[in-house]
């Protein structure tokens, strides 16, 4: 069987990162930085020999997709398994507030993530499940490929803890992939492997990444 690469984009800057507010499933857009970050990191992917490119549905990795599919000259497949967790009642409030208001769940994301569970929302471990499965079927679709995967920063990261095997609860030790930033997976014999995460290099000056309290 042929290797397939995935390289794994993290959005622009949004509007919600721009003002510190907890984004999952809400659809808010990207901010003028966003769109440059989403320019520069089309530039730096126009030479991979990308075959395939797919992003969530979500307008802030849809329009960051965009930026490359046009350089490229690839359609951008749409897809709802790509999207950020389902945050329930944490959506679009302040990580500030966050930390006031729900002080026991939002203090187990911040100390150990792959054990939490946004309150009414989905589980980090359903929402790995999720993102394992939709990159498996999107590997197994485009076999021996390149393809380009526009989605978030909780599926990158936990997807990075999956493929170095980690559980959830050793899912702390891997950081956050900053705005735009590339990371670059491996899928041969049904297994997938890291290769590269959250190169952001690129970005210069205008690179941005989350504050302590997510």
């Amino acid at each position: 069987m042929s290797v397939t690469k995935l390289y794994l984009i993290r959005h622009g800057e949004s509007q919600a990162n721009e003002k510190n507010v907890f984004l999952g499933f809400t659809d808010l857009d990207l901010t003028e930085k966003g769109k440059e970050q989403a320019k520069k990191t089309a530039a730096y992917l126009q030479n991979v020999g990308a075959d395939a490119v797919y992003a969530s549905d979500l307008l802030r990795a849809y329009h960051t997709a965009e930026a490359t599919a046009e350089l490229v000259g690839l359609p951008v497949h749409k897809s709802a398994g790509l999207r950020e967790i389902f945050a329930g009642e944490w959506e679009n409030q302040s990580f500030d507030d966050l930390e006031k208001k729900y002080v026991e769940s939002y203090g187990m994301w911040i100390r150990d993530i792959g054990l939490s569970c946004p309150d009414g929302g989905e589980s980090v471990g359903q929402m790995q499940q999720r993102v394992v499965a939709e990159l498996t079927s999107i590997a197994k679709a485009n076999e021996g490929k390149t393809v380009l995967v526009f989605t978030h920063a909780t599926p990158i990261r936990c997807f990075a803890a999956y493929c170095k095997k980690q559980s959830l609860a050793e899912m702390k030790t891997t950081p956050w992939a900053g705005n735009a930033s590339v990371s670059v997976f491996t899928y041969e014999n049904g297994e997938f492997s890291l290769v590269a995460y959250g190169v952001n290099d690129f970005l210069g000056d205008i690179a941005t990444k989350l504050p302590e309290n997510v």
